[in-house]
C-alpha cells in the first residue's frame, strides 16, 4: 500500500507518524513544497524574538528521522490531482501514484489588492524566508507597519515588539481580534497594546504602499481642468471667464522612509517594513477538477474522508463538523490539525477512526495579556448571555448560552479555569437550571458550575 500525503506540516508528519506506527511495510511519501525540513509556522514568532534558532523550528530534531521511520520526503508542489487514475501531477511536470492520499497543504497568506504590495520591503510572517527577511529589517528603532490584527497578527505583534522597532497596527474591523473578540474585549486589548507603546488604527485600511521614486501616474491633460457644469452654464450666459483651476497640491516633503503608507482615514505612515497579516485562505486551487468536493476547504465526512473513497484531508485545508454551531468548518488551530491527522491517518491504514468534532478554540497572548474565545463566542440567536467587566483590572468575561448548554465564551485578563470554560463548551456540558442561573448571576463560578454538572465524569486533561 502507497500513502502519498501533500503537505510537510504537523499535520503531514503526525499522520506519517502514525501511518507508519500501524503499518510498518506501507511505503509512505510525503511531499512539501519548501526547502526546509518540515517545521511549525507556529514556532517562527520563537525564532523572531531569538528564543529558539532555524534548527529549533523543525518538528523532528534528528536529522535521521525520517530516513530511520522509512518516510520518504520529496520536494514538490501539487498541480493537480487525478483522482480516478490515482496520480498527482507536480509543477516540474512529474507525476506520482497513490493508493491512499491525505491533503495537508495547509493555507497561505491572502494578500489584498493594495497597490505596492508587491514591492521590496512588504512581507507576510509565514515561511522561514519570511523570518529571514523581516529579521534583517525589523531591527531596534525600525518604523514597522503591520496590516491586520487578528489572531495572526497579534502573534507576529508580539515577535515584532520584543525586536524593538516603532510599531504601527492597522486593522480594518472597529477593534483589534475582531474574529474571536466581542466589542468591549477587542476595546481593552487595543488600549493594553497602546499603553505598551503600540500605535492602533482601527476602521482603517491600507490603500496604497508608495516608494520615493517610484513613477507617478501621467498627470491628465489640461482639458481635465476644465470647468465644471456650473462654470460652463455660467460662461454660456454671459456670467464670467471660466474659474481659475485649483492650485495643484504642494507635492509631500522628502522622505527618508523606503516606504509612505496611505490609509483610508488620509494619515501617511512612513515605514521600513510593512508586514502583511490580513487572513490566510486553504490551498486547495490546485483540486479543481479533480472531482474532490471543496466549499471553503476540503470537505471531509467524520473520518477525515473526502467525497472521493482514499482520499482524506486534514489540518488547515480541510473542513470538518464542528459540533457546537452545527456546520462544517475550517478551523485552522494546530491541535485540530494534530488530531485530525491522526483520526485520518487510521482510516487511510483501515482502523476506524472518527472525528469528535472541531471547536473554534483560541488563546491568545498579546504582549502578555491572556485572552480567550471558545465555541459560539458571539451568541446565538434566542441565547442567553452574562459579560463581567472590569476596566481597571483589565479583566473581561463573556459567557454565551444556549438552551442548558453554555456554547461560547470570550475572556481577557482572565486566566482562571480557562480548561474549565473550553471543557464546558467543548464537552456541551448540560446544566441544570440552578446552576445556569448562578452562572448569568456570577459568570466567576464556572470550576464549581462544571464539578456539579459534568455528571462525576473525569474531567478531561485540559480542565484538570
Amino acid at each position: 500500500m502507497k500513502h502519498v500525503i501533500l503537505g510537510a506540516g504537523p499535520a503531514g508528519v503526525i499522520a506519517a507518524e502514525t501511518i507508519r506506527k500501524h503499518a510498518p511495510t506501507d511505503e509512505i511519501v510525503v511531499i512539501g513544497d519548501e526547502p526546509e525540513a518540515p517545521y511549525s509556522r507556529m514556532a517562527i514568532p520563537y525564532l523572531l524574538i531569538g528564543k529558539v534558532g532555524e534548527p529549533g523550528t523543525h518538528l523532528r530534531h534528528a536529522a535521521d528521522h525520517f530516513a530511520r521511520q522509512r518516510i520518504a520526503l520529496q520536494r514538490g508542489k501539487a498541480k493537480s490531482v487525478d483522482s480516478a487514475r490515482r496520480t498527482v501531477l507536480l509543477e516540474d511536470g512529474s507525476t506520482v501514484a497513490f493508493d491512499k492520499l491525505l491533503i495537508t497543504t495547509g493555507s497561505s497568506p491572502a494578500t489584498p489588492p493594495i497597490p505596492g504590495i508587491q514591492g521590496p520591503g512588504v512581507h507576510s510572517c509565514w515561511t522561514l524566508a519570511d523570518a529571514r527577511a523581516i529579521m534583517a529589517l525589523a531591527k531596534p528603532g525600525a518604523r514597522v507597519l503591520q496590516m491586520g490584527a487578528g489572531f495572526i497578527g497579534c502573534i507576529i505583534m508580539e515577535a515584532l515588539a520584543t525586536r524593538g522597532v516603532k510599531l504601527s497596527v492597522v486593522e480594518m474591523g472597529d477593534r483589534m481580534v475582531p474574529r474571536m473578540m466581542g466589542p468591549t474585549a477587542g476595546g481593552m486589548i487595543k488600549a493594553w497594546c497602546e499603553a505598551k507603546g503600540v500605535t492602533v488604527y482601527t476602521g482603517a485600511r491600507v490603500e496604497a504602499i508608495e516608494r520615493p521614486g517610484a513613477v507617478a501616474p501621467a498627470a491628465p491633460p489640461a482639458a481635465a481642468h476644465e470647468p465644471g457644469l456650473l462654470g460652463k452654464i455660467a460662461q454660456a450666459i454671459g456670467l464670467g471667464a471660466a474659474p481659475t483651476p485649483p492650485p495643484v497640491a504642494p507635492a509631500p516633503a522628502a522622505s527618508n522612509a523606503p516606504m509612505t503608507v496611505r490609509l483610508s482615514t488620509g494619515q501617511r505612515l512612513e515605514a521600513d517594513l510593512v508586514i502583511s497579516a490580513t487572513g490566510v485562505r486553504p490551498n486547495i486551487g490546485f483540486l479543481e477538477h479533480s472531482g474532490i468536493r471543496c466549499l471553503v476547504g476540503v470537505l471531509t465526512d467524520e473520518h477525515l474522508q473526502t467525497n472521493v473513497s482514499g482520499i482524506y484531508a486534514a489540518g488547515d485545508c480541510a473542513e470538518a463538523f464542528d459540533k457546537v454551531s452545527g456546520k462544517t468548518i475550517v478551523s485552522a488551530i494546530q491541535p485540530n490539525a494534530a488530531e485530525q491527522a491522526r483520526v485520518a491517518a487510521l482510516n487511510m491504514v483501515g482502523q476506524a477512526a472518527e472525528l469528535k468534532g472541531v471547536t473554534q478554540i483560541n488563546v491568545l497572548d498579546t504582549l502578555g495579556l491572556i485572552s480567550t474565545s471558545f465555541g459560539n463566542w458571539q451568541g446565538v440567536p434566542g441565547g442567553e448571555h452574562v459579560e463581567l467587566t472590569d476596566q481597571a483590572a483589565r479583566r473581561h468575561l463573556s459567557l454565551q448560552f444556549s438552551g442548558d448548554r453554555m456554547v461560547g465564551c470570550n475572556s481577557v485578563g482572565w486566566t482562571d479555569h480557562v480548561g474549565v470554560m473550553r471543557g464546558l463548551v467543548e464537552g456541551e456540558v448540560q446544566l441544570s437550571n440552578e446552576w445556569k442561573q448562578r452562572l448569568l448571576a456570577d459568570p466567576t463560578q464556572l470550576m464549581e458550575a462544571y464539578l456539579a454538572n459534568a455528571q462525576g465524569a473525569q474531567a478531561p486533561a485540559h480542565v484538570r
